[in-house]
């Protein structure tokens, strides 16, 4: 599989240990920077570029997936959500590696390079990449509503509940 992998100077290392590891796995990975050192530099530049890719190839059939890497990995996922087709998620446990891509079909996962040690979160990576999307009704239901939102920008209905709900407390204030 490819792999599209973008950090900022706080994810360097890690990025560059994720790049190996994942290269040695089997995965094609592009790098999509940064390459050197830079206490200054800006993770959207670096991350973007990787979701963008990401992305491209998956509008083309592709099955390529994305990594973000920052020291939090807070930042690199909203940078990487900005990209249109994007579901990045920020993960902390193999739990939510899993649960990332089997509930919300996630193709870019975060990770935070000074939350975990090197192990857990080449560990979190290797489970997300590994794990399949389940396809459940319900899961591919609000994809489409995250999905139909993104294209747009009109939100999805409420449901019947809901609606009662907001009946009830409106006509409570009489």
């Amino acid at each position: 599989m490819r792999v599209h992998i973008g950090s900022d100077h706080a994810g360097l290392e890690l990025k560059d240990h994720l790049t190996t590891a994942l290269t040695d796995a089997g995965h094609e990975v592009v790098d999509h920077g940064p390459f050197t050192y830079d206490a200054l530099d800006d993770y959207p530049v670096f991350c973007l570029r990787a979701a963008e890719a990401v992305a491209a190839e998956r509008a083309e059939g592709g099955d390529a997936l994305g990594v973000v890497v920052g020291g939090s990995g807070n930042g690199e996922q909203m940078a990487a959500n900005k990209v249109a087709g994007i579901r990045c998620a920020l993960v902390w446990s193999e739990e939510t590696a899993v649960l990332a891509r089997e509930h919300n079909d996630a193709n870019v996962v975060s990770v935070g390079g000074r939350m975990h040690s090197l192990d857990d979160m080449t560990r979190f990576v290797e489970v997300f990449l590994a794990t399949a999307f389940s396809g459940d009704e319900r899961h591919v239901r609000r994809i489409g509503q995250l999905a139909d939102y993104e294209t747009t920008r009109e939100l999805p209905p409420l449901p019947a509940s809901a609606l009662q709900g907001a009946a009830s407390a409106s006509a409570g204030d009489d």
